[in-house]
C-alpha cells in the first residue's frame, strides 16, 4: 500500500502586517469602490502621517490618515487592518474618526417668516441692499 503524503498547511495569519492604503480605505468604507480610493491617492488627496502617498503605500495599525472623501475631508487613525470589505459595523471598528466637527453654516441671506406674504417695496429694497454687501 502506498501512503499518501500530506504537506502541512501554512499557519493561518491572524494579523496582517500591512495593507495598501487604497485597499484599506475601501475596506473601511470611506470610498464606495477601490478604484475611487486609488484615484484619490493618485490625485494627492490621501496623506499618511502628513505625507501625500500613492495607492500602494502600506499602512499599519497606529497610522493617521487624512483623506478627502466624496463626503468631505476625514481624519482617521488606523486601529485594525483588513483587506476585505465587510459590514458597516466591521468597517467602523477599523478606525477611530478624529474628523473635527463641521463649522456651523452661517447664511447671511435674510429669512422671512413663513406666511408673511410678499415683501413690500421698502422691504424689497432693504433686502436688495442687504444682499449686495
Amino acid at each position: 500500500m502506498s501512503e499518501k503524503v500530506v504537506s502541512p498547511k501554512p499557519p493561518a495569519a491572524t494579523e496582517v502586517e500591512g495593507v495598501r492604503v487604497d485597499r484599506w480605505l475601501w475596506a473601511a468604507r470611506l470610498f464606495k469602490t477601490r478604484s475611487l480610493a486609488t484615484k484619490a491617492a493618485a490625485g494627492g488627496h490621501v496623506k499618511v502621517g502628513g505625507e501625500v502617498v500613492k495607492a500602494s503605500k502600506i499602512v499599519r495599525a497606529g497610522d493617521s490618515i487624512d483623506v478627502l472623501t466624496p463626503g468631505g475631508p476625514r481624519v482617521v487613525d488606523v486601529v485594525a487592518l483588513s483587506e476585505k470589505r465587510g459590514s458597516a459595523a466591521v468597517a467602523q471598528a477599523l478606525y477611530i474618526d478624529r474628523t473635527p466637527p463641521p463649522e456651523p453654516h452661517t447664511d447671511p441671506v435674510a429669512r422671512r417668516e413663513r406666511g408673511a406674504g410678499r415683501p413690500s417695496k421698502r422691504e424689497r429694497r432693504l433686502l436688495i441692499r442687504f444682499r449686495r454687501r
